[in-house]
């Protein structure tokens, strides 16, 4: 089912059994509902997912005066009356997780933080250095050819080099303005909890990917290591994109968390 939710500005899907425990899935930078394609069907079987485009990108609301990820989640469950949810973030995602946590406790039943962050990292603030330079000097289309350098583990890039082709026409038609992802970029670089780390008391896991090129493994093992209720799994191989690249290791993973 796929349903615009009017109240909050935001474009929001369903999937699954409606009378089932609620799980919200956050994507990326990217911040598209359809990032989870291969992850829905098989949450589906267990849960209400609800996968929504974040303000500012793809079918939501593309005025973006403040970015709130966190809030703009809270606004979207109350919308559907929802009291609490399962959340499962990617990256972006989980920064409006982890503020969650920090803010509306209450509304969360268990965390998932998808290659996650306390805190800037030097090698994905370089990361994200370049990828502003593509933007500001090349353009759109330069920035999207360049996403699966930082996504995919090579060899997986090679062998569905047609898909991400198909797949950036797609992207490069549905592009945030400029100014929207440089506001997006600017909010994830300067989020901080390393003052916070005791403030927490959700069920999380932090799970990362060895071979992850853009937020390296060990800004998620750093979570699990200084928050208390905080798992830590590592995936031997999938990249940043993990979840797309092996979705069948990433879905028992996070499956095996959410309903222990």
């Amino acid at each position: 089912m796929h349903t615009l939710a009017e109240a909050t500005g935001l474009y929001y899907e369903e999937h699954g059994p409606r009378d089932a425990p609620a799980l919200v899935l956050s994507p990326g930078l990217g911040g598209s509902a359809t990032y989870w394609a291969p992850n829905i069907p098989a949450l589906a079987e267990h849960f209400r997912v609800i996968a929504y485009d974040h303000r500012g990108t793809g079918r939501s609301d593309r005025a973006l005066p403040h970015v709130d990820f966190s809030a703009d989640v809270v606004r979207l469950l109350d919308a559907l009356k929802i009291d609490e949810v399962y959340f499962v973030g990617h990256a972006a995602g989980a920064v409006a997780g982890l503020m969650m946590a920090l803010d509306w406790p209450q509304r969360l039943s268990k965390l998932v933080l998808v290659n996650g962050w306390s805190h800037l990292d030097p090698h994905f603030a370089r990361c994200f250095d370049a990828r502003l330079a593509l933007l500001n000097d090349s353009g759109v289309a330069a920035y999207v050819r360049a996403q699966p350098i930082f996504l995919y583990p090579a060899e997986w890039s090679s062998s569905h080099s047609a898909g991400l082709d198909r797949e950036a026409k797609h992207q490069i038609g549905q592009f945030p303005s400029i100014e929207v992802m440089k506001a997006r970029i600017d909010a994830l670089t300067r989020f901080d909890i390393t003052d916070n780390y005791d403030s927490f008391d959700t069920p999380m896991l932090a799970l990362a990917a060895s071979d992850d090129m853009l937020v390296p493994a060990h800004c998620s093992r750093e979570l699990a290591d200084n928050i208390a209720r905080c798992e830590f799994v590592l995936m031997d191989w999938g990249g940043h994109a993990c979840n797309v690249t092996d979705p069948d290791t990433f879905n028992r993973i996070v499956l095996d968390f959410l309903r222990s």
